[in-house]
């Protein structure tokens, strides 16, 4: 039977409809698909989830595989992190949300038992690429406060807030009866309760005693055989840990007055050890002072020197504002590490699995509240291990993210080579030892690189994360020394030095980066070091005059050419562009003329990499802080740098440090414009309040225009009594510029020739285009300016323009023209081998044809405008109930569509040019604001967003990647041989000093122990378990699955059956071996000489 896909009908359906509706709205139009041949269907295009990176957030518990070396990590959302070796990593989710409490790997299995805080216990299979949940358990009645699984052992300890202790078989999920009571483990004299069980550890020796720690003080050794108390250890203080000696002979607890005991198994009366790690001794024998809690200790032995004992707070309580410590002991000597954040837990590593044999400590994993640090025990003053996958994405939150997939290959070398002299050194010389795992073995390997704040990470091969470059802005500005100096944040409440918006060309490897307290600073790539004697500042005063805005003139003419002339509003016309014009800033009168920060006046010393080229600062105006930079671009093809917010836009030559262009919105539109905006506000004319001005070009004279609020006592009234409440309404409904794109096209109607242009857009849906007129190259283009000239408004669209892209006849993406990377700061003959431009588009157009389409997209709708004949061809409206947050022009399977993310969460991609519908995936609804603000696109379907504050989810949008999905994941498990069990000795093993083994199976089966109680707990087959694939095997295609199923199960018992019988036979053969060899041995001996 033929496969039937609704998605195809729909794209039929829904082409024909905009193809006709097309059509109509435009007679005599050709229809696009007749010129382009669209090759995206909806077949290509299929959502999913490809891998996370970066720090858990909120994390809540750990745990370490040694056989395996896989690190795992639980936070309080219910979210399980698994680490490896650099770009093995997994990321799981609970469904119920509840927070990890704790985390135990069955050792060397490939399985992971998760307690959470809802009282439910779950089995994880870690031996597939997608880890699984196999059981889940639902306690009732109890709440889980501890668990403890020996190695090699399949039933799990569970301790509960009443004190009691629950067994539970791993292997099927299901409780044991066998249970312990905590009014029996205690002793018949005590009167209250004991609190719930802290600490649950069997002897590391003898396997059929159970130490069980209760936080009232209490701990009690219990014969699991007896079914009775053996000892019990009491102390005034509660207890939070508890850590065997290896020889099972001593334990040390941790208490709550900062203090650790040590008791030996035979001596119950009183501790054989006091010791307060930080407390001060007095002279008189006296007690010591107490200190904070001493939350966790770890007692590891080793063979050829003094134990170590590594443990967590403990502090005196005199250390005020101190930041938490770990603290290693070792033998008499004691290390206190200072930690840059709380610590959640730590973790020794060791080089064997068994508890009963020497520890060999080489390594303690510290888990902090926003990192992760291992420390090598192995070496002096104990240095840290360098993380090879960095789990801080950044020191501060994340403001602005792009993301750029399939990047200049020879980017990526030249970042790290710089980026590779900005690590830290002192750092451990030894391997990461969380190194288990393997790579996925995908076979797309295109380079990508994510741009967070002021952090370059890149991605190789689809899974590895690694920090390339890191680039402080904070270093052009001086920074406040006292209280009194802090810098001004009358602008914003948050960082004055936090990026707002930034713009990189991968091509000429320029940057430019524009800061919240209304500052753009312009990079240049070089891989010499510089010191900058002075750093090169422009400061630009944009306002407007209210006269304008309320009153046009309808009777103006437009002016064929904006006069560069227009920057004689900035005050750097008058001074060296490096210099601080003074500005105003007493107490009599307003600030004016004065930028919110202070750049530095003293040499700035720039490493290689990315070096400033111009600051640019906009500047207080009569009494009224700048406006927020909204858009931002860059073309080195051109040398120019625009930018825009609610006051107007802004062009700046950095190669001449020069602004050729200040305007306001509203003088983007022709006076006979009739898209021309004409407020309908009653407002008389009066001075400018803050983010209610146009952006003054230069026409007219400032002090004019703009009046101090003290010059008129009734308007300085009016001002003052004027409601916030009206201010920030005026604000949302000014007009601000939302979006740029260089691009050379036809800048008016009709015209045969393509020029350099500049499209601008609003966040009322306008779309005005500029033409640039450029003086010839070489020296000329440094001292000749740029000239600009209005053409008016092209298109308008419902709500803000968030994108906009050229396409040329064939549907091919027209990139802005670049000029490729040189250094600046090599000499003149290799300057000129470097600089080449990019080829321009096709200079012509025949007359009557359009050769080339502009794509825009808004917050509400997407259209394309045929060019040179400025007609809209196409039209989309892509949601009416919502908006688009993030909109970008994608290549995809070699073609090239427009990728949407709404704010409902919808995921939607539109081919070009003729805006079919391709994907609508309703995937995430927009409860953060962060995601609004770091959700980008890429080519070839890949797409990330910040999910946390710490962590980057990346998705993809392309079919083959979600078919190639599984190839390219990492693998958790590898099969590894456990480590043989210590030797006993020949004395030990005739007079039973050895470890005490116990038959688990015997002492906690149903036959001996019998039922536990169903109201207890419930259990629950997971959906990677073969019960819930059993439950999930229904409907017409049920018989069918449960018969594979059935197979399965076959040719698994029948494959374990197979390596049983090949194990014996081995062991057999190995027997015989010895067997024979020791009859050799002993053949002619006598008795006597045994």
């Amino acid at each position: 039977m033929k496969k039937f896909n609704i998605r195809k009908v729909l794209d039929g359906l829904t082409a024909a409809s905009s193809s006709s509706a097309a059509a109509a709205a435009q007679p005599g139009t050709p229809r696009e698909n007749d010129v382009v041949q669209e090759t995206l269907q909806s077949e290509h295009f299929q959502l999913c989830k490809t891998v996370r990176h970066g720090f858990p957030h909120q994390p809540s518990s750990m745990a370490f595989d040694p056989v395996q070396k896989i690190l795992a990590i639980g936070t309080q959302t219910g979210a399980l992190r698994l680490f490896g070796r650099a770009g093995v990593e997994c990321y799981c989710q609970h469904e119920s949300g509840a927070a990890v409490i704790q985390l135990q790997f069955l050792i060397n299995e490939g399985a992971l038992v998760s307690a959470l805080a809802d009282d439910s216990v779950h089995l994880w299979n870690l031996r597939q690429k997608i880890p699984a949940i196999l059981h889940s358990l639902k306690f009732n009645r109890e709440r889980i406060t501890y668990c403890h699984l020996p190695f090699q052992s399949k039933w799990l300890y569970i301790g509960t807030e009443r004190g009691n202790i629950h067994i539970v078989n791993v292997e099927s999920f299901t409780l044991s009866g066998y249970v312990i009571m905590w009014n029996k483990a205690i002793e018949l004299s005590t009167k209250t309760h004991p609190g719930p069980v802290v600490h649950i550890s069997d002897n590391p020796m003898d396997e059929g005693k159970l130490l069980i720690g209760f936080e009232c003080g209490v701990v009690v050794l219990w014969d699991l055989k007896c079914k009775k108390a053996d000892c019990r250890y009491n102390y005034d203080e509660a207890i939070h840990s508890v850590a065997w000696h290896h020889e099972g002979k001593q334990f040390v607890c941790s208490h709550s007055d900062g203090t650790l005991t040590t008791w030996n198994i035979r001596v119950p009366a009183k501790p054989a050890q006091i010791l307060t790690p930080h407390g001060k001794q007095p002279k008189d024998g006296k007690k010591p002072e107490p200190c904070k809690p001493i939350l966790k200790v770890e007692y590891k032995t080793t063979r050829a020197g003094d134990p170590f004992m590594v443990l967590s707070g403990g502090l005196s309580y005199d250390t005020v504002g101190r930041r938490a410590c770990l603290t290693v002991m070792h033998g008499k000597s004691t290390a206190v590490l200072e930690m840059d954040y709380p610590i959640v837990d730590f973790l020794t590593l060791c080089e064997t699995p068994y508890p009963n044999d020497f520890q060999e400590p080489y390594a303690v994993v510290v888990l902090l509240e926003k990192d992760l640090v291992v420390i090598d025990l192995g070496q002096i003053g104990y240095p840290i291990f360098e993380s090879p996958y960095p789990l801080s994405i950044h020191e501060s939150p994340v403001t602005c993210c792009e993301y750029v997939a399939d990047c200049p290959a020879e980017i990526i070398p030249a970042l790290y080579s710089v980026g590779s002299r900005q690590k830290r050194q002192g750092y451990s010389k030894k391997e990461w030892p969380v190194s288990g795992g393997n790579w996925g073995q995908g076979n797309q390997s295109y380079p990508e690189i994510i741009i967070t704040g002021f952090g370059f990470y890149l991605f190789v091969f689809k899974v590895m994360l690694q920090v390339l470059y890191k680039l402080k802005t904070v270093k052009v500005f001086e920074r406040a020394r006292g209280k009194e100096e802090k810098p001004n944040t009358d602008i914003v409440d948050e960082d004055p030095f936090a990026i707002q918006t930034l713009f990189w060309c991968p091509e000429s490897r320029m940057l430019c980066v524009a800061g919240v307290s209304a500052h753009v600073i312009v990079y240049r790539f070089s891989k010499q070091e510089l010191t900058t004697d002075v750093v090169q500042l422009l400061e630009v005063r944009m306002q407007c005059d209210f006269n304008d805005v309320d009153s046009p003139d309808p009777g103006g003419e437009q002016t064929p050419t904006l006069p560069t002339s227009a920057a004689s509003c900035s005050p750097q016309e008058t001074e060296p562009p490096n210099q601080l014009s003074i500005g105003s800033n007493s107490s009599e009168g307003p600030r004016d003329n004065i930028p919110c920060l202070q750049v530095r006046s003293s040499p700035l010393k720039q490493s290689p990499g990315y070096q400033v080229e111009l600051v640019i600062q906009l500047v207080w105006v009569s009494g009224e802080p700048p406006q927020q930079i909204t858009s931002l671009a860059v073309n080195s093809s051109y040398g120019l740098v625009v930018f825009g917010n609610s006051n107007g836009l802004a062009v700046v030559d950095y190669l001449q440090k020069t602004l050729l262009l200040n305007m306001g919105t509203s003088e983007l539109y022709s006076p006979s414009d009739p898209c021309q905006r004409q407020p309908r506000s009653p407002r008389k004319p009066r001075q400018p309040s803050g983010g209610l001005c146009d952006s003054n070009d230069g026409s007219n004279n400032s002090e004019d225009r703009c009046k101090s609020p003290t010059s008129d006592a009734k308007d300085n009234a009016f001002s003052r009594s004027r409601s916030s409440s009206v201010t920030s309404i005026d604000r949302e409904s000014r007009e601000t510029i939302s979006s740029f794109y260089f691009c050379e096209s036809f800048p008016r109607k009709s015209e045969s020739l393509v020029s350099p242009c500049l499209l601008v857009g609003t966040t009322q849906g306008s779309v005005m285009m500029l033409a640039l007129c450029l003086p010839p190259g070489g020296d000329q283009r440094l001292q000749q300016p740029v000239s600009f000239s209005s053409c008016g408004t092209l298109v308008r669209l419902k709500g803000g323009i968030l994108t906009m892209a050229l396409l040329d006849a064939t549907g091919t993406l027209l990139p802005p023209s670049y000029e490729q990377w040189y250094d600046p700061n090599a000499s003149d003959e290799e300057k000129e081998k470097g600089r080449r431009r990019r080829p321009a588009s096709p200079p012509s157009s025949q007359e009557g044809q359009d050769t080339q389409f502009t794509v825009l997209c808004s917050e509400k709708q997407a259209k394309v405008v045929a060019m040179p004949s400025h007609t809209c061809i196409y039209k989309h409206n892509i949601t009416e109930t919502s908006f688009v947050l993030r909109a970008d022009v994608v290549q995809m399977a070699g073609a090239y569509c427009i990728a949407c993310f709404c704010a409902n969460g919808h995921i939607m991609t539109l081919s070009l040019p003729s805006l079919r519908p391709l994907l609508d995936v309703n995937y995430l609804p927009l409860t953060d604001m962060r995601i609004a603000r770091t959700f980008c696109f890429s080519n070839l379907g890949q797409a990330l967003y910040l999910t946390s504050p710490t962590e980057i989810q990346r998705i993809t949008y392309s079919q083959e990647t979600c078919d190639n999905l599984q190839e390219m994941l990492s693998e958790l498990f590898t099969p590894v041989e456990t480590p043989e069990a210590p030797n006993r000795g020949f004395f030990k093993g005739l007079f039973g000093g050895g470890a005490q083994s116990l038959d688990r199976e015997d002492l906690f089966g149903e036959t001996t122990a019998g039922k536990a109680s169903r109201s207890l707990a419930q259990h629950i087959p997971g959906p990677g378990s073969m019960e819930g694939m059993k439950g999930a095997a229904s409907g017409v295609v049920g018989d069918l699955a449960r018969a594979r199923i059935a197979l399965d199960e076959r040719g698994q018992k029948l494959g374990e059956l197979e390596e049983r019988t090949a194990a014996m036979m081995a062991s057999a053969e190995s027997f015989s071996k010895h067997a024979h060899d020791m009859m050799l041995k002993y053949k002619d001996k006598k008795w006597y000489q045994l």
